[in-house]
Formats: structure tokens, sequence, C-alpha cells
């Protein structure tokens, strides 16, 4: 922290003063001097922050929850001179608590944002129902992202959480139970009702570990992928779940060190997603549609699709062929539900057996055409195994892609090619099994495919990043609890690794900025074992208000200088940020001024503390709270 200094008062004998008036003028004034150039020094390297001793107690960065202020305080903001801490206690987990005030700031000069009209609750600005309108609903375009096109389409206002909103529960029971309050939907309840996805109880929401293909629990069918893919031995760490409903194998995946990717669209079950991120699983809301999905080539050990209703035998096998593309080397498929085993559930499904053997066939084509192998069908389940190589790959139905034209990685808003990446020209090789490859060198990184990173840089940046998650547990108090994390920058995994590394019950979403022109770090991201995405922060996430218990943002704000307002991206943080939530933002003194004055009217508490690295450092870090309101509170 900046160190406090003020001038003290000379008290010098009368006597003393007449005997010596030559001398104890000029020592005043060169005092004084002093004094007002060390002032000065300090104002430029950050300004004034808390004293030592008025910092807030060190906790685990983990089990802290969210932050908010109490009804007996105001919501006022403090700049960083200011004595008080912040308060990083939970207030509304077990009831729904009276609102805070609804005026927040730190000065009457600050922009103050209104609060958006109830309606916009769920507002997920990428994916809007009646913007999707406008779009083509051939191979479901419509359901793709299609982000506001005009200022006049932008909102300028923040979304509210609904009223009676709680704090979630703490993992691993949040797996099993969230407030109804927080997600007031009961369409699935009723339309799944049979298949134990989810039920009402009360003011909550159970989660039975259910699904239509797995109707004795997801603990009961994972170990029955157990029994054909090795779960067990950490060759399997990231996984793709396409139409995940609730996310119930994803959640269920968790407890076997593996972390899955759950994807499902916005669609007519309403809140997939939210369910999942509302129960602490790592979830996007995503389409296979006409475009890439948003995530590196060899990404995923495993992908799965449960009765996920896509037509993976249509548009010549480009579904199957991005699946392949983000499968690694040696990955595996996994398929339930129609048409698998539909000599059993034909009239279920109400299908004729000629349309589903068809649709068998088909797939079982394409599959060949990738040079997949067919490991076993055994009951509902099928799994196909992607090869390592494309050396002995002899289909004659194989159209490969030119390793000239086509960029594997490539995929924000990158139209679907229908071509397979050769093997091994792919960038990225075998990867250590976990827990060894969350530190070993990416592959990427050994083999110098991203740009500027060396097996010596990369050590450097996670020792680096285990110092300052070190210094984060120093200044963010109170034990509770994080779950769901966001890094906005996430550059080679660092942070992320760092909390892994030391087993905090969290999970990290890494975003990997398209604008700075750097992206193949995302691939990297995947081969230490981690998941993210590719994210232009001029945009919206593809994720529902309040999914985030934490946002971690460095070097945000300058990346996007000069690109869009800055209140665009503060106002999608506090979207996707959960009421009492933490935003630690890392920035140059001078940007996290201007942050900081434009967040001063946004219902945040927020206060700038030093570097880690002391108060000469210009970089600076603004720690945020986003304090409790509801619709019903403004």
């Amino acid at each position: 922290m900046g160190v406090r200094s003020a001038a003290t008062k000379l008290h010098i004998p009368p006597s003393a003063a007449a005997r010596r008036p030559t001398t104890v003028l000029p020592l005043v004034a060169v005092f004084l001097l002093c004094s007002a150039s060390y002032l000065v020094g300090v104002w430029q390297h950050g300004g004034f922050a808390a004293s030592p001793s008025q910092q807030p107690p060190a906790v685990s960065i983990a089990a802290a929850v969210a932050c908010t202020s109490t009804p007996k305080r105001t919501t006022k903001n403090k700049d960083s001179s200011s004595a008080r801490p912040l308060d990083f206690s939970a207030h509304h987990a077990a009831a729904a608590d009276s609102a805070l005030s609804a005026a927040a700031g730190s000065s009457s000069s600050a922009k103050r944002y209104p609060a958006c009209g109830i309606k916009y609750s769920e507002y997920t600005p990428c994916e809007d129902v009646e913007r999707s309108l406008r779009y083509p609903r051939d191979r479901l375009v419509y359901r793709e992202r299609h982000c506001p096109s005009s200022e006049r389409e932008r909102l300028r206002c923040l979304v509210p959480a609904p009223p009676g909103y709680r704090t979630p529960f703490p993992w691993p029971a949040s797996r099993d139970v969230a407030w109804f309050a927080n997600v007031p939907h009961k369409e699935l309840t009723v339309e799944k009702a049979v298949q134990n996805w989810i039920r009402v109880d009360g003011d909550k929401l159970r989660f039975p570990g259910g699904g239509t293909m797995f109707p004795n629990g997801a603990d009961a069918y994972i170990d029955d992928i157990a029994k054909l893919v090795p779960l067990h031995d950490g060759s399997i760490r990231t996984a793709l779940d396409t139409g995940c409903g609730v996310a119930s194998w994803g959640a269920y995946l968790l407890s076997r060190d593996i972390l899955a990717m759950s994807l499902a669209p916005r669609d007519s079950h309403e809140a997939q997603v939210q369910f999942a991120l509302e129960r602490g699983v790592p979830a996007m809301i995503g389409v296979l549609a006409s475009k890439r999905l948003p995530y590196p080539a060899r990404a995923f050990d495993m992908a799965h699709c449960s009765r996920c209703l896509i037509p993976w035998q249509l548009y010549d096998g480009a579904y199957l062929m991005e699946v392949d593309r983000v499968l690694r080397p040696g990955g595996y498929w996994i398929l339930s539900g129609p048409p698998i085993n539909w000599n059993k559930y034909w009239k279920g499904w109400e299908r004729t057996r000629e349309d589903l053997r068809a649709e068998q066939q088909a797939i079982e084509a394409v599959a060949t055409s990738l040079c997949w192998t067919k490991l076993k069908e055994a009951g509902d389940i099928a799994v196909w195994q992607k090869p390592y190589s494309h050396a002995n790959c002899d289909s004659k139905e194989t159209r490969f892609c030119s390793s000239k034209t086509s960029d594997p990685d490539a995929a924000w808003y990158h139209t679907m090619e229908p071509c397979v990446t050769p093997l091994p020209e792919a960038t990225g090789g075998a990867v250590s099994k976990w827990p060894q490859r969350l530190t070993a060198v990416p592959p990427r990184v050994s083999r110098g495919a991203v740009k500027g990173v060396t097996a010596r840089s990369f050590a450097q940046d996670t020792e680096l990043w285990r110092r300052r998650v070190r210094h984060y547990r120093k200044v963010i108090a109170h034990k509770g609890r994080y779950r769901n994390v966001l890094d906005m920058n996430a550059r080679l995994g660092g942070f992320a690794a760092a909390l892994a590394a030391a087993g905090d019950p969290l999970w990290v979403m890494n975003m990997v900025p398209t604008v700075d022109g750097n992206t193949t770090t995302l691939g990297a991201i995947y081969e230490r074992g981690l998941i993210g995405s590719y994210q232009d922060w001029c945009e919206g996430m593809s994720t529902y208000p309040r999914t985030y218990d934490l946002v971690h943002a460095d070097s945000v704000f300058t990346l996007y200088d000069n690109r869009c307002d800055m209140d665009v991206i503060l106002l999608e943080m506090d979207r996707i940020l959960r009421p009492e939530g933490t935003a630690i933002i890392r920035d140059d003194v001078d940007m996290l001024v201007k942050v900081k004055s434009a967040a001063d009217g946004m219902r945040w508490d927020s206060q700038i503390v030093d570097h880690e690295d002391g108060p000469l450092v210009r970089e600076k870090i603004l720690l945020v709270v986003k304090t409790y309101w509801t619709a019903q509170d403004h």
C-alpha cells in the first residue's frame, strides 16, 4: 500500500528564533519543499492507498464469497485513500435480505447508470430472442451469435437481479440444489418430469442428476462410459458436451477430475445454460449451426452428445467435421440417443425403423470418412476414436483441408469448412496426463507455435501468477466462497493454473480476446487441461446475467482503449457478475483512475490498491464489489 505523509508542525522556542533568524527560515522552507516534492511523487505513482495497518485480513481467494455492503453503512464508493476496507462478506445466502439503497457512487460528477427494466433480468445481448428472429432458420443460423449492430440497440443500463435473489449454495451442495428465485423457470420441470432432470421443491430447485438417456443418474451413466473409455488414468481431462441440458453429465464428471465445457443454445427449454452455471458447472450458450465453435483445434480429449438432437449426418457431415477439429488426436466421441440402439427405442422415438437405420448408417459413413475408429457400441452408448495420425488413412471419402489456406484455430465468426484438418501437420502433440499437464510446457509452446513464448518464459509466467494469486489472498478479505471464475484476458492461463494448483474448489473460464492478435495461446490453455473461449469484449459474452462470482481483468481496458467505449465493457462485466460478486482489475494507474470514475456510477464499491511489488509500480489493482440490489429495489 502507499504510505501516507503529512507535514508536521515545527515548535521552536521564541528565544532560539530570535537568536537565529537567518537559520530557521531556510530550514522551514527546505522542509516544506521536500514535503511537497514527496507528496507529488507519491501522487504520480498511483495516488494514496490505505496504510498497511488498514489492509483487510488475508484469506483464501477461493474461500471468499462475493462482497457487498450492509444496510447499516452507506454504499458510497471510496477512493484509494479511504481507510475503510471493502466488505467481502456474504449477506444474502440463507435469506433474501432487504435491498440496499439504490443510490451508489462516490462523486456527483460520475455518470449514473440507471437500472434496466425487469424484462431484461435474463438479457443475453448476442442471443437476444427478438433479434434472432431477423435471421434465417435454415441450419439454425438464427440461434447463433447476433450482437447489437448499432448504438441504438445497445443497452446502457444495469441488468437487475430478479426479486428475492440469493447467493447460490456453496459447492458441492450447488451441484444438486439451487434457489428457485434465482432462475424462476418451471418449463423443464414439466417437460422433463419423467426424465429426472430437475424438480421444484418449495423455494428450491433440485437436480437429481438424471437425463433423457441416463434415468438411473449421471454417475451410473458415466460408469458405463468408463467401461469403454479410460476416464480414471488422467489421460482425459477436457470434454465437450453438445446439447448439454442442465449439464448433469459435466457436473458429475468433475468428481473424476474431468472438466467439461457444457454447451446448449438459448431455446424453448429456457435457461439450460443458466441452470448449469447456477449449479457451479462450466457452461456457455452455443450451437452447432453454420459457424465454428469458439474453441481452438485439438482442444478437447472427449466430446459427448446424449440425445442432443444434432443432425450429425446432414450438411456433408459438417458437424462431425467440427467435432473432429476440436478433438485432440486420439480423442473420443460418445453418442447416446437416436439413432443408437434404435431397434429398442424406435416406437418411443416415434420414428420408423428404416428412418433410424438410415440415419445411423449415414453417421457411420461420415465417421469413416474422418478416419475414426468405432471402438464399441454397448447398449445405449456408442464410442468412436479419432486417429493419432492420418498417415494410414486410406478413406477415399476423406476431404482434407489445405494447410496453406485453412487455419484450424480460426474460430471467431469463422464459417465451418467441409474438410478435415490433416494430422500430424496440425500443431500440438501429446500432452502429459492430468495433473502434470497443468504445469508441463504445452506442446504448442515447445514447438514454437505460440508467438513470443518459450519454455523459459512459460515457466516464468507460471511463477508470476502464483505470486500474484498470493497477493490477491492478502487484499481480498472474509472467508466465504468463489465457484465460477472468469478471466477476461487469460493469455497462457497462468491465473487459472495458480488457482487450480492450490486445490481451490473453483473453475475458471479463460477468455482470449480476439483483438490481441496472439489468439494461439488458447490452444496452449487447453493443453494445460484448462478450458476457455475466444471473445471480443466490445460485444457481449455468450452467457446469462449473474453467472460469475469473480471476474479477473488484466490489462483489458488498455487492450481495448480506442476500440470501444469503456462503459461497454464495464456494463458487460456488471451483467455477468453476481450480486455481491467481486472483480479484480489490473491496469496502468492512469487507466484505472478512468475506470474507477466510470465504475463509481454503477452501484459498485471499489478501491485501488498497490501492485504486489509495491507503490512505485505504475500498474495498480482496482478491487470491486457489486452491491446487492434487485429489480424491485430501483
